[in-house]
């Protein structure tokens, strides 16, 4: 018996004699969500709830529990409740930010992880750090990252930026994944070829034909199946400058800094093409303006399509990629020709590519004649981030037997099984709200990818 099994087994003596110790219950809880009996634990912290209402300690450990027992939604309604207290706890945002990337939500993920971190350090996730695509230093928004001089001027205290100067606040990148990386989606893949990576690799071709290089593209479909990552391998595929752009980065409470923020964005990229810029949620930044007549917000959609147009400045080398869970939240505008003219459903992975992620995701990790062609056949309709979680299931199941036992052993096509049975796919919620727009709201044919992949 383990040290972690003799301390479980006193713990519930102790609670033989004492049922209505809630510390004891939570202390029990947390040992059996190390040793990956997540029901077992999830059973205890609600007991502990019942006997202490409000128990920060209780409800992160339920939180967690709900975590890897695939009960999202539980979860993040736990989580939300934390991290709106006064001293939110370190690890609440870890949560949060593993649920956020489940649901695709990468620069809501990435924000929260680094929440998380400031306020400690210790509760740093080698493994969720990788899939978020963050290095060990802290990165801050731009409001972080901005404190007012004597002078007046507002300076990055970061870089030592002066406003003055030609810099942006946002990092520019150079990505270090590309094509290869990205498990399936080939159709995809050749869309963006197409407009964004043969135009740069032939430019005398193109410029005979009158096609400048340059334009964007507007990646649309369920969260998590690989929009984010694909932008960013796409910069990857032609060694070009990468601008990653969440809503963060560009709305502020002040009028007219949304739009400085925007100006200041496309600037940097006109002076370090070729670029891609990536705006995540983008709906959040275009959505209809008619929804919003009375809003300030109308500004700086104005201004975005201003700067799409190159109105003042040429776009020459600057490529726009954006990615939208909710295409029919935006302001059709932006899918004039010249502006996001290319429109792509970025499909759940299929078969195929389902096989193709777990290969990617189990790279480098010790593993035992995996059956990838039927792991992919039991995860249909899973994103991948869904496939990103079966495998996170799977190592932390094996994480607890190698503590038990003292020794790591490979993961086998068994433990992958058992894995998925714990996540369930995150696509069908999405789908059926599509479904109604393909349905009611496909006048001008947008939605016609969502009605041929459905078969309706």
């Amino acid at each position: 018996m383990t040290a972690n099994e003799e301390s479980i087994k006193a713990l519930r003596e102790a609670l033989n004699v004492s049922p209505d110790n809630a510390p004891l219950r939570i202390h029990l809880g947390e040992l059996l969500n190390s040793s990956a009996r997540h029901d077992e634990a999830e059973k205890e912290f609600s007991t502990a709830l019942t006997l202490s209402p409000g128990n920060e300690a209780a409800k992160l450990g339920l939180a967690y529990s709900c975590y890897y027992l695939g009960k999202y939604s539980q979860a993040l309604v736990i989580v939300e409740d934390l991290i709106k207290l006064t001293k939110p706890p370190a690890k609440a945002f870890i949560i949060h930010s593993r649920l956020l990337f489940n649901d695709g939500e990468l620069e809501k993920a990435r924000h929260a992880y680094r929440r998380g971190t400031e306020i400690d350090s210790s509760v740093q996730d080698a493994s969720l750090c990788e899939w978020l695509g963050l290095n060990d230093s802290p990165i801050t928004t731009p409001l972080e990252r901005a404190a007012v001089t004597s002078d007046g001027k507002v300076r990055n205290f970061v870089t030592n930026e002066d406003p003055d100067d030609h810099s942006t606040f946002l990092d520019i990148e150079r990505s270090d994944i590309s094509f290869e990386n990205v498990g399936g989606m080939e159709d995809v893949k050749e869309q963006v070829r197409m407009k964004i990576i043969y135009p740069l690799e032939n430019q005398e071709m193109f410029k005979q034909y009158g096609k400048k290089i340059g334009g964007g593209i507007l990646m649309y479909g369920p969260p998590g199946c690989g929009k984010t990552f694909l932008a960013r391998a796409t910069a990857g595929e032609i060694k070009a400058n990468f601008m990653s752009v969440g809503i963060n980065d560009v709305l502020d409470m002040f009028i007219g800094e949304s739009e400085r923020h925007l100006h200041e964005i496309f600037e940097s990229a006109r002076r370090n093409t070729p670029c891609v810029v990536f705006f995540d949620e983008v709906d959040a930044l275009a959505a209809s303006r008619s929804d919003m007549r009375k809003s300030g917000t109308r500004q700086t959609i104005n201004q975005f399509l201003q700067e799409l147009d190159g109105v003042d400045n040429s776009n020459e080398g600057v490529l726009i990629l954006a990615a939208t869970n909710a295409p029919w939240h935006l302001d059709s505008a932006f899918r004039r020709p010249g502006r996001f003219d290319r429109i792509i459903f970025v499909p759940p992975p299929d078969q195929k590519a389902r096989a193709d992620i777990l290969r990617l995701t189990l790279k480098g990790k010790p593993v035992d004649n995996i059956e990838y062609e039927l792991l992919s056949k039991k995860t249909e309709k899973f994103s991948g981030a869904d496939i990103f979680a079966v495998v996170d299931h799977a190592v932390e199941a094996k994480l607890s037997q190698a503590m038990k036992e003292g020794v790591p052993k490979p993961i086998t096509t068994k433990d992958l099984e058992n894995a998925i049975k714990n996540v369930k796919p995150s696509t069908a919620e999405w789908f059926a709200t599509a479904r109604n727009y393909a349905l009611y709201s496909n006048q001008g044919g947008a939605y016609d990818d969502i009605v041929k992949y459905m078969k309706l």
